[in-house]
């Protein structure tokens, strides 16, 4: 039995997530998103779950951050959930005063909090559990929780179904020690970090050698490397898997573009949508970056 860490506490968002994406694994909650990829680099946890990216807010930073530091860990596996919330409430019938949850929950409830709850007022927790557990200890009067929370927690619920935009969604990320990947399926997709020079064109490059080979990009986020002001590093997902010879030809490419290019990882879409395949891929050989790429698909990458 394996032994998956998870952004907790129990209740979360990400708690549903693992469940999807793990069977009779052992389910191991901790209190953030580094704690979690520390646990599998520290080998307390086979593999960690974490949220990457959400349809409303964005990009999970600390996610990216914890991708981009430290050893490194790929990404095996994908979950996509509806994110619809519960607000849960002390047992008592207390007037709600304020209603706490994590940032991103408040923000996609803002609307349903002025016309429901329009005397409240919302405070930033670690977690929409870590919210549950506030209210529960009477530190709040009202919390914006996951629908999972409610079977964790003796609380009051006051509402299911919130969400200002009916079809927000969250993507969440199993994540391992560089490994054998998951095999692909036709609906893969890939992920890297790259981190290139601050110069004219240089992303614009980038892109190109996707597109010249035929590969859809589906995310671009940058974040700064936390050095040099102005500086970035480019977090990329595209469809397809590191076996397929287009997959291979453009991370060579980009390898030898850049000054710095880490592997995140292939695996089968949430979606299942199959990669748009077009004609006119290159095969250029790039000494150094092809034997890079051969260690990417032994699992040998450190």
């Amino acid at each position: 039995m394996s032994r998956i860490a998870y952004f907790g506490p129990q209740g979360t968002f990400t708690e549903q997530a693992a469940r999807t994406l793990t069977a009779d694994d052992e389910l191991l909650p901790v209190e953030t998103i580094p704690a979690a990829l520390a646990a599998v680099r520290k080998g307390e946890a086979d593999a960690a779950c974490v949220p990457v990216e959400n349809s409303v807010e964005g990009p999970v930073t600390a996610t990216l951050d914890g991708l981009a530091e430290q050893e490194l860990l790929v990404a095996v596996a994908e979950a996509l959930l509806p994110v619809h919330f519960s607000v849960l409430a002390r047992t008592d019938d207390a007037p709600i005063r304020t209603v706490a949850s994590h940032p991103h929950a408040l923000a996609q409830v803002r609307q349903w909090l002025e016309v429901n709850l329009p005397d409240a007022r919302p405070v930033a927790a670690a977690s929409t559990a870590a919210a549950a557990v506030a209210v529960q200890e009477g530190e709040f009067d009202a919390a914006v929780t996951a629908p999972v929370a409610a079977e964790h927690y003796p609380l009051r619920v006051l509402a299911t179904e919130v969400a200002d935009v009916r079809d927000a969604r969250t993507r969440f990320l199993l994540l391992r020690p560089p490994g054998t990947l998951p095999e692909p399926t036709g609906a893969s997709s890939s992920a890297i970090v790259a981190a290139a020079a601050n110069r004219t064109g240089t992303l614009a490059e980038l892109l190109t050698e996707l597109a010249t080979r035929g590969i859809n990009l589906t995310r671009l986020d940058a974040r700064p490397t936390k050095g040099n002001f102005g500086e970035y590093l480019f977090f990329m997902d595209f469809e397809g898997h590191i076996s397929e010879p287009r997959i291979g030809d453009a991370l060579a490419a980009l390898r030898r573009r850049c000054s710095g290019l880490r592997f995140l990882g292939s695996h089968p879409r949430a979606d299942r949508v199959a990669a748009t395949i077009q004609t006119g891929a290159s095969n250029d050989d790039f000494t150094g970056a092809v034997d890079w790429v051969a260690a990417v698909r032994r699992g040998e990458l450190a």
